[in-house]
This record gives structure tokens, C-alpha cells and sequence, in this order.
């Protein structure tokens, strides 16, 4: 039985870090449905264009569409999973970009417990990203 999350504390959330675990996977399954149901079907289109948009540059870019966008308990949720030291930078990018993707993943994780509803503003961004070509 899952727990409900939603009217909680942020004391009472997982940390950042477990947030980041959590919306990692979230978003990765996130655009995988949205690429399926964009039409694609080959596995290696899927496969790299899957790859490309959950890169660390691909979430900030993200990211910094959605900032304007968030509230100011959001945006702190953001903050903490930037600043959340995991002790590790995979070298296909740099430490303050691999941040801002950790934060970005905090809040995918904090809407997936919180108000899934929100995850609607990643169809808007990929949409308008990559047109619907929804069939």
C-alpha cells in the first residue's frame, strides 16, 4: 500500500536525494511513454531520443522552461536537490550542470509523491520541444 503524500510537511517528504532517486525514474518513464505515444516505434529511435532528453543538459534545459512557472515551494524544492551532495558526477558533464539536474529530478520526485498533476507541464515543454505527432 502506498503511502499518500499529498497536504504533507516538507519535513515529513523523503530527502532531496530520495525525491532525485525517485524522479529520475519518474521522468525516464515519463518520456518513454511520451515518445511511444508520439508514434515512434522503432527501439533505436526510441532508444536515442530517449537517451537525449533525460541527459543532466537536456533536464536543465527543462528546468529553466519550467522556472517562471513554479512556486516558490517548488522552486525551494528545486534549491535542495541542487544542493544535495551525492558525491558523485558521472563525467559526461560537469558538477553544476549534474546539480541543477539533481534539483530538477527532486522536483519530478516531489510532484510524482505530492501533485502528479503537474507532471501536464512536461507535455506542454515536449510539445511544444518536439511538436505532437500524436497519430
Amino acid at each position: 500500500m502506498h503511502k499518500d503524500w499529498t497536504n504533507r510537511l516538507p519535513a515529513e517528504l523523503p530527502s532531496p536525494l530520495a525525491l532525485a532517486y525517485l524522479g529520475d525514474a519518474a521522468y525516464e518513464l515519463w518520456v518513454r511513454r511520451f515518445l511511444i505515444d508520439a508514434g515512434l516505434v522503432k527501439v533505436k529511435d526510441l532508444h536515442r531520443l530517449a537517451v537525449e532528453l533525460v541527459r543532466a543538459p537536456s533536464q536543465v534545459e527543462l528546468l529553466r522552461w519550467l522556472e517562471p512557472q513554479l512556486s516558490e515551494e517548488e522552486m525551494e524544492w528545486v534549491r535542495r536537490g541542487r544542493n544535495a551532495n551525492s558525491n558523485r558526477c558521472p563525467k559526461s558533464t560537469d558538477v553544476a550542470t549534474y546539480r541543477l539536474a539533481t534539483g530538477f529530478e527532486c522536483l519530478i520526485g516531489y510532484w510524482t509523491l505530492t501533485c502528479p498533476d503537474k507532471l501536464e507541464l512536461l507535455q506542454t515543454y515536449f510539445e511544444s520541444r518536439l511538436g505532437n505527432n500524436r497519430q
